[in-house]
């Protein structure tokens, strides 16, 4: 099983762009380390720390319909429910308590998906 870094999404209204053209489908990726602390340097955020997540989201999605290049002025100009979908979907990705695996158990060796936070409590369990 390879490790998944990108991630489909479907806005809930969309993205409408100057030529009137609606963008829906997206792809994010995990973010990493740079992506969360390059930001907070950015005068923007420093001033509004309301603006972290429009840097951070023009950071990680990485397609958004036909769009050539996703930057902060695409992440302003979202509608709000698209962008309060975007920031729950960024942190449903980068969560790891909801990483899944595929696990086998030692004595049955029977194979199956599992949660991190389900392994851990088994942890405690063994």
């Amino acid at each position: 099983m390879a490790f998944k870094t990108e991630y489909e999404f479907e806005l809930p209204r969309g993205f409408v762009d100057e030529n009137g053209n609606l963008h829906r489908h997206g792809v994010m990726r995990l973010a990493t380390a740079a992506d969360e602390i390059l930001p907070m340097r950015d005068q923007r955020v420093q001033q509004n720390p309301g603006y972290l997540s429009i840097i951070l989201l023009s950071r990680v999605i990485t397609k958004l319909g036909d769009l050539r290049a996703i930057d902060t002025k695409v992440m302003e100009r979202l509608f709000t429910a698209d962008l309060t979908f975007l920031q729950n979907f960024y942190r449903q990705i980068n969560d790891l308590e909801k990483t899944t695996m595929t696990v086998r158990c030692p004595k049955c060796e029977n194979q199956f998906e599992a949660e991190n936070d389900f392994l851990e409590k088994m942890e405690g369990a063994l």
